[in-house]
């Protein structure tokens, strides 16, 4: 099989245009010489959805999970399973036709309930052409983290995952995104350490795009991140979360250089009906208003990817999956402005 690849400006600095046909093996041998930015372009821009696969209901899974915590909205179709494959599938048909290209998936342990619903998952996002990677909450092991047993947790989930055709790819690279939870616990040292160890060992490499704009992590990690700008767009009116998002998103992609830039919006943030101490930092959803305005900066600022925080996250308000109070209002926003990005 031959496969087109072309690079521009755009993609590794100044060169001319080039364009030429190569074979899947040529294609993988260079990709891995390219610098973050060019694998992040080759593959092309994407909009990758959090997303959560933790809800259970009785029906399905004998017990409820996570639902009780509580939610600030309700899904339009129902408190469901994530191991109802109806239901998966559902979700990733809606994705694609939202303009989403992939899923970075809350993962926590080794044989836990969103564990166990990886391959179901895998295999729906493959059918829907949608590609899916993790995201790595905490280090190991809980008690005591070290990077060893980190990296050791991270293989095992390659190995058992990481050569799906669904899992997300930068060039020749299979992605793993790493939360700040997990980073805080490691520090970028010890991250570092992680990498070296994961590289080691697994072939080609592996992409890590760890949750901190900032220089010391755009050394660390092939591209950075910010999971929730929740904590600075909090109690602003809809004109100073446009001023917020026009000011600092184009800092973000200026930080990461010559890594993968990430820029991420919310339709909103509510955790109120959580158990956690107040002031909460609540960010009000205006209507849509609040979506629409942060993904027009975000596609201004030019970053590799885009990011939506989230999915499916109910607990904490910021899902755009169709709900009873918002309807389907967030999807039509994200089709819209994810044609214009791509």
């Amino acid at each position: 099989m031959l496969y087109l690849i072309v690079y521009g400006t755009d993609c590794i600095g100044d060169g001319p245009l080039i364009m030429n046909r190569m074979t899947r093996r040529e294609l993988l041998s260079i990709a891995s010489l390219l610098p973050a930015t060019a694998l992040a372009r080759s593959y092309g821009h994407q909009v990758l959805a959090f997303y959560y696969g933790w809800y259970a209901d009785p029906q399905v899974s004998g017990r409820w999970e996570h639902w009780p915590e509580g939610t600030a909205h309700e899904p339009l179709a129902g408190r469901y399973d994530s191991y109802d494959p109806k239901m998966v599938e559902q979700q990733c048909n809606e994705m694609k036709a939202a303009g989403i290209t992939g899923l970075i998936v809350s993962f926590w342990n080794h044989g836990d309930f969103g564990d166990q619903g990886m391959p179901l998952l895998l295999a729906a996002a493959g059918r829907a052409g949608l590609k899916v990677t993790i995201y790595c909450e905490t280090a190991k092991p809980r008690q005591s983290p070290n990077p060893q047993a980190t990296a050791d947790d991270l293989l095992d989930i390659l190995t058992r995952y990481g050569n799906h055709p669904a899992w997300l790819r930068a060039g020749a690279k299979p992605v793993v995104f790493v939360y700040t939870r997990a980073l805080n616990e490691l520090h970028l040292t010890g991250w570092a350490e992680v990498i070296k160890h994961v590289d080691q060992r697994h072939a080609g490499g592996v992409c890590f795009v760890g949750d901190e704009i900032s220089k010391a992590a755009a050394k660390v990690f092939s591209g950075i991140h910010a999971y929730n700008p929740t904590g600075q767009t909090a109690g602003m009116t809809i004109e100073q979360i446009r001023a917020w998002a026009r000011a600092n998103y184009p800092k973000w992609v200026a930080t990461a250089g010559k890594r993968i830039s990430c820029v991420t919006v919310i339709p909103g943030y509510d955790d109120t009906k959580l158990k956690r101490p107040a002031p909460r930092p609540t960010t009000e959803r205006y209507g849509g208003e609040t979506y629409r305005v942060l993904w027009e900066e975000a596609v201004a600022a030019h970053p590799d990817w885009i990011l939506i925080t989230s999915w499916n996250e109910w607990h904490e308000g910021s899902e755009i999956e169709p709900s009873k109070e918002n309807g389907d209002r967030e999807l039509k926003t994200t089709r819209e402005f994810a044609g214009k990005f791509a």
